[in-house]
């Protein structure tokens, strides 16, 4: 096995038992958790103003790190079949979700020329825990819930286009009851899709509320229309849970190797 297909063993695909891959993978890990909890000691003044430079130090050699990774990801990408042209496969791996995510982790370290704050970016890298999936119990559970989307999309896609739907029937509504009664709150359909935001996912700021007859009672029934409809979702994601777990307990009674019934 040469050098490249062994660091993407490492990296990436590494086989269950395999000790340098297993290390990797929870340094990787335990660096991720200690970027996500210094960014956000990093927000407290007192301890900003203490540990400021220890923190960018910090920041600055993790950067570097995750930097190294992801290029020598791209740099033995190749060894996967999926990824085996030298160009278009490095493209295609570039695109890649969790690969994206590793480019937004590092991006705003070398931005500052922008001029926007990126740092919120930096909460990505808690996204890299799940490449630490293939080791051990977890990899099969994220699996059952990469199949029940995927099982479910359909479903899925077709409860958001009826919730999508019903936000800009209940916003509209809400618009023609009570602009001329509220002109600054309910100043436009678009103002108004913030209440129907919170109305129908049963949150209530209060910022928000119809004061003409018209208007509550339109807001009533859009309530609860809207319990119904956003709890579609869990509902089938549940139901795609209960069945993929099922089929699990069905797979594991069948023989790997011959494919009879275990008793």
């Amino acid at each position: 096995m040469g050098i490249r297909e062994r660091t993407w063993e490492i990296v990436e695909a590494g086989k269950p038992g395999d000790t340098a891959s297993r290390v990797f993978d929870i340094t990787i890990l335990t660096l991720i958790l200690l970027n996500v909890v210094a960014s956000i000691a990093g927000t407290v003044q007192s301890v900003h103003e203490r540990w400021g430079e220890l923190l960018e130090a910090f920041e600055t050699i993790s950067v570097v790190i995750f930097t190294i990774e992801y290029l020598v990801r791209m740099w033995s990408c190749v060894t996967s079949p999926r990824f085996s042209r030298p160009i278009s496969g490095r493209i295609w791996h570039s695109l890649q979700p969790i690969s994206i995510i590793d480019l937004l982790a590092i991006l705003p370290f070398y931005l500052p020329f922008v001029g926007i704050d990126l740092r919120s970016f930096r909460v990505l890298r808690l996204f890299r825990i799940f490449r630490v999936a293939k080791i051990g119990r977890y990899y099969s559970t994220l699996n059952v819930i990469t199949d029940v989307i995927r099982s479910k999309r359909e479903e899925l896609v077709l409860t958001s286009i009826l919730m999508s739907f019903l936000l800009v029937i209940s916003a509209s509504l809400l618009y023609y009851c009570e602009n001329a009664a509220q002109p600054e709150l309910f100043s436009s359909i678009p103002a108004t899709m913030w209440w129907s935001v919170t109305t129908l996912t049963s949150v209530g700021y209060g910022d928000m509320y119809p004061v003409t007859v018209l208007g509550k009672l339109c807001a009533s029934v859009i309530a609860i229309l809207g319990i119904g409809m956003f709890a579609l979702p869990t509902g089938i994601i549940g139901a795609g849970f209960i069945e993929a777990i099922a089929k699990k307990k069905e797979q594991q009674q069948v023989c790997p190797h011959c494919g009879k019934e275990i008793h």
